[in-house]
C-alpha cells in the first residue's frame, strides 16, 4: 500500500503534458510510474474522463501498474467531461478520435519514452476508436492492446439500439448534450422533464447515479452499482460530464453494421481510415487482449463475438478473450475489487507479451 499511496501522490503533483492534434485540439496527457518502464497508454470511454484510471478511493489500475513495473501515461481526449472541446468544441465523431486524437497521443508519448515498449488499454468508445486508428496502420509499433468492453464489433441489445435511433433522430437537433448531474439542469429549465423521464428508472435515490448507471436513458446499465465503493458512488457527479449527442449517429451507423465504420465516407481528410475497420483487421501487428464483464449490458457480448470473428477471418491475429464474471462495464475499472478481480488479467497479459520481446 505504501506504493499505492506514493504513486497517487506522484499523480496529484505530475504536471499535464499539453498537445495539440493535427486538426487544433488541444489535449491532456499525465504520467505516473517508474521511470524507464515499459508504457501504458490508458484511453477513458465517453463521458468520463482519465480519472477513471486513478481514483484515489480504490486501488486503481495505475497503482496495480506502476506495482507490476510499467508506467501509466492517462489520456484525456476530446471527449474528455475534463476538456472544454466536450462541450463547447466543434461537433465530432469517432473519426476524429481515430485519425487525430490517438496517433497524436502516441507521438507524444513516443517522444518521452523513445523505444521502450508501448501498449495501449482502451475502454469502450476509446476502444472502438481505437480499432479504427489501428486498422489504418496509424498506431505502428505497439507492443500490445487491451480493449475493454467492445472492438472491433460493436453489439447493443434492441432496446438500447432503437433508443439510440430516437435519441439521435428526435433529440440530436434540439438538445446538444446530455448533463450526467441534474443539478446542472435546475428544476426550472425547459429540458427538465426530459433528464427527469430519462433518470426516471433505478432504485438508487441519488439523480446522477440513476442517468449514468441507466446510460443516460439509453436502455443500458454501465456498471454492476453493489461493485462501487460508496466514496465513489458519492462523486459521480463529479467523475462524469455531459455527453454530446452528436455521436449518436456514428455510434448507430456502427451498430447496425456490428462493425466499426468510418462515418466520414466523402471527406477526404479521413480517407485513411478504413471503411470497415472488420475488413482490414489483418494490419493488426500486435497482440490483442479482449476483456469484458460477464453482466456487460451496454455491449452484450461484443467482445467474445469479436474474439469468434477473428479467430475465423483472421488466424494471422494474435487475439483472446478473458471474460470477468460478475462484472458489468465500467466497474472493470471503477470497481472496488476491479484490482483483485480484473486487473490481474490486464498485468497478466502486459507481462507476457513483455517478456517475449525481452
Amino acid at each position: 500500500m505504501i506504493e499505492s499511496r506514493s504513486t497517487r501522490t506522484e499523480l496529484a503533483a505530475a504536471p499535464a503534458i499539453s498537445f495539440r492534434t493535427a486538426d487544433g485540439v488541444e489535449l491532456r496527457l499525465r504520467r505516473v510510474g517508474p521511470e524507464g518502464a515499459p508504457a501504458v497508454l490508458l484511453v477513458h470511454g465517453h463521458g468520463v474522463s482519465s480519472e477513471m484510471f486513478a481514483l484515489p478511493e480504490i486501488r486503481n489500475v495505475t497503482d496495480v501498474l506502476a506495482d507490476a513495473g510499467y508506467q501509466s501515461w492517462l489520456l484525456d481526449w476530446r471527449g474528455s467531461s475534463r476538456l472544454p472541446h466536450n462541450t463547447s468544441g466543434q461537433p465530432y465523431t469517432f473519426d476524429d478520435v481515430a485519425l487525430y486524437d490517438l496517433p497524436a497521443a502516441m507521438a507524444r508519448v513516443r517522444a518521452e519514452i523513445g523505444d521502450r515498449p508501448l501498449f495501449v488499454v482502451a475502454h469502450c468508445i476509446g476502444a472502438l476508436a481505437l480499432s479504427l486508428s489501428l486498422t489504418a496502420g496509424l498506431l505502428p509499433g505497439l507492443a500490445g492492446v487491451v480493449a475493454q468492453g467492445v472492438f472491433l464489433t460493436p453489439k447493443v441489445s434492441t432496446a438500447a439500439r432503437w433508443r439510440v435511433l430516437i435519441g439521435s433522430e428526435l433529440m440530436g437537433s434540439r438538445v446538444t448534450h446530455l448533463e450526467s448531474d441534474f443539478r446542472k439542469v435546475g428544476l426550472w429549465n425547459r429540458r427538465t422533464l426530459l433528464y427527469a423521464a430519462l433518470s426516471r428508472k433505478g432504485e438508487c435515490p441519488d439523480p446522477t447515479c440513476r442517468m449514468v448507471h441507466g446510460g443516460w436513458g439509453m436502455g443500458a446499465t454501465l456498471f454492476e452499482h453493489d461493485h462501487l465503493d460508496p466514496r465513489t458512488h458519492d462523486r459521480l457527479a463529479e467523475l462524469f460530464g455531459a455527453i454530446p449527442l452528436s455521436v449518436l449517429p456514428h455510434l448507430r451507423q456502427m451498430e447496425l453494421a456490428h462493425a466499426v465504420v468510418r462515418w466520414n465516407v466523402d471527406d477526404e481528410r479521413y480517407r485513411a481510415l478504413p471503411e470497415n475497420a472488420l475488413d482490414q483487421a489483418d494490419r493488426i501487428d500486435c497482440p490483442v487482449l479482449l476483456l469484458s464483464g460477464s453482466r456487460n449490458a451496454a455491449w452484450l457480448d461484443s467482445n467474445k463475438l469479436c474474439y469468434e470473428v477473428l479467430a475465423d477471418r483472421n488466424p494471422g491475429v494474435e487475439v483472446r478473450y478473458t471474460e470477468i464474471p460478475s462484472y458489468g462495464h465500467l466497474d472493470t475499472f471503477i470497481g472496488r475489487g476491479a484490482a483483485l478481480d480484473v486487473f490481474g488479467h490486464l498485468v497478466d497479459f502486459l507481462d507476457e507479451v513483455s517478456a517475449r520481446s525481452a
